[in-house]
């Protein structure tokens, strides 16, 4: 069996998610049926129904519109707007699905790694598995916070056209940082407008090479986290030298192992600190570019 083939073959094994109404699973487990056999149309059609019960009873009435992509050939060629890196990967919209209610509206895009030259081998199934994990989960809980939002409004007082006047969304998408000859870098990011502490990204970085995870070792030497500590605490300095921000450097444990980034069109590592990791609200998610 061919490494596509055997792609194809898992994407049909992955099982629907469990969060979708009962009628929705079925209409996506029916067009994943109908491309194991016949012949495919090269523009594939939203599947689209109109749900009487909720995606996880806070969606109801709710117009699904379902979306199951392959990892085809046929797909790479046939299928505008994903992006394509190189020769060796691409990044593949795996799941999407979104729902309208008068009150809430959710958008999920999920993807899926995957690097295909024959010499680097291909993205670690777990990884895939991990985003696709993560997307699903961080949908369905959305969705509960959301739910549980409203009763607390409803029961202090407010009214269903004031709730309304909220207008509630989620998201859950992918954006593709980097894509160079050497590396592919993917952020993946769940948001909810009403809610930014429970916003999440999780960036996921490729050497197309070897197709494993890149760590800032591997971008900046052995002595990574003392050429990462040095170049953010004189950009810190920098930046307060402008009056703009004022950074609590004495929150700034250093990098680790474990410390977030993703890589930027120039190769270098940015690393990401979450909103009052090391700064006030209003820096946002600080990053700091480190040049090699």
């Amino acid at each position: 069996m061919s490494r596509m083939e055997d792609a194809k073959k898992r994407y049909h094994e992955i099982p629907v998610p469990e969060e979708l109404p009962e009628r929705v699973r079925n209409e996506i487990e029916k067009a994943n049926k109908h491309e194991t056999g016949g012949n495919r149309k090269k523009n594939r059609k939203f599947l689209k129904r109109t749900e009487t019960k909720g995606l996880v009873a806070a969606a109801a009435a709710m117009a699904v519109f379902i979306t199951a992509l392959n990892t085809s050939t046929v797909f790479a060629e046939s299928i505008d707007g994903i992006p394509v890196i190189g020769a060796v990967a691409r990044v593949l919209t795996f799941r999407s699905y979104q729902a309208e209610s008068d009150d809430l509206k959710i958008s999920v895009d999920i993807p899926a790694i995957d690097i295909i030259a024959e010499e680097t081998g291909e993205a670690p199934q777990s990884v895939n598995e991990e985003i696709y994990n993560m997307c699903s989960q961080y949908a369905e809980e959305a969705v509960k916070r959301a739910e549980e939002y409203k009763q607390a409004f409803l029961d202090t007082g407010g009214t269903e056209e004031e709730w309304a006047a909220h207008n509630i969304e989620i998201r859950v998408d992918f954006d593709v940082k980097a894509q160079t000859d050497k590396y592919l870098s993917v952020a993946v990011m769940g948001t909810e407008n009403w809610n930014s502490a429970y916003n999440e990204t999780r960036y996921y970085n490729f050497d197309l090479e070897t197709g494993k995870e890149v760590t800032l070792a591997d971008l900046l030497g052995d002595d990574y986290a003392q050429i990462a500590d040095a170049d953010i605490l004189q950009q810190i300095k920098e930046r307060e030298e402008t009056g703009a921000i004022d950074y609590w450097e004495e929150d700034f444990a250093g990098v680790t192992d474990d410390t977030v980034f993703y890589i930027n069109e120039a190769e270098n590592p940015v690393i990401v600190f979450e909103s009052y990791e090391i700064a006030p609200g209003a820096a946002g998610e600080p990053e700091f570019e480190i040049t090699k």
